[in-house]
């Protein structure tokens, strides 16, 4: 498992868990590498039967297993470093990239009882249980919430850190409870209240803003 077949079966695993139909187009796009690259790399993950190619990509049992794997060291990695080096959320995402292939099992489990066996990273993504059991469905997208709602933000993508800079300094992060106020029309923004100020948000930043209505 080298760092990057886990780099592979991490994306696949996360694009199809977003409803996305994963192609060797579409990882061409999403890892910024040739498609050459892609289709020797997948022909070498479907050798190896941790990928099985139809028309789409999707993983196999063991595939998932290794890619869960993966995900659970990177979002344990986030977590220690937002909660204990206080790094900015906006910043753990790229590091945790760099330092997952090199955790330990040992580090690993060490890190869990550290920070008190999480079950959600600083963007509000589900860590994958040491047992491999998981559940990485996404909550209600903040866009289809009805105006005068009020709406608790559960999980924020935490793909764009420019934009997670953004969202931080409005004070827009999972736990936080928002109001819901008017959508602009004609592709306009979603104005919403966060701790009684008015805020707008762009279609680019409501689409990535997931939780649930409030009763």
């Amino acid at each position: 498992m080298t760092p990057a077949v886990e780099d592979y079966l991490k994306k696949i695993f996360l694009l199809s868990t977003r409803g996305e139909d994963v192609t060797t187009g579409m990882l061409a796009r999403e890892m910024h590498v040739s498609s050459p690259s892609v289709s020797a790399m997948v022909k070498r993950l479907v050798e190896g039967k941790l990928v099985l190619r139809t028309r789409t990509l999707c993983l196999t049992e063991r595939g998932e297993q290794e890619a869960l794997r993966v995900v659970r060291r990177h979002r344990l990695l986030e977590s220690f470093l937002f909660s204990v080096l206080d790094m900015p959320w906006d910043e753990v995402h790229e590091e945790a990239e760099k330092l997952e292939h090199a955790l330990s099992d040992r580090l690993e489990a060490r890190i869990d009882a550290v920070l008190g066996h999480p079950t959600h990273d600083p963007h509000g993504d589900p860590i994958p249980g040491p047992d491999g059991r998981h559940d990485e469905s996404w909550a209600q997208p903040l866009a289809t919430a009805p105006q005068g709602c009020r709406f608790e933000v559960q999980r924020v993508s935490d793909q764009r850190s420019d934009v997670l800079r953004y969202l931080g300094e409005c004070g827009l992060r999972p736990g936080t409870v928002i109001d819901v106020d008017e959508l602009e029309p004609y592709g306009g923004p979603r104005w919403v209240r966060i701790d009684g100020e008015r805020v707008p948000l762009s279609p680019l930043l409501v689409g990535l803003v997931h939780g649930r209505v409030l009763p």
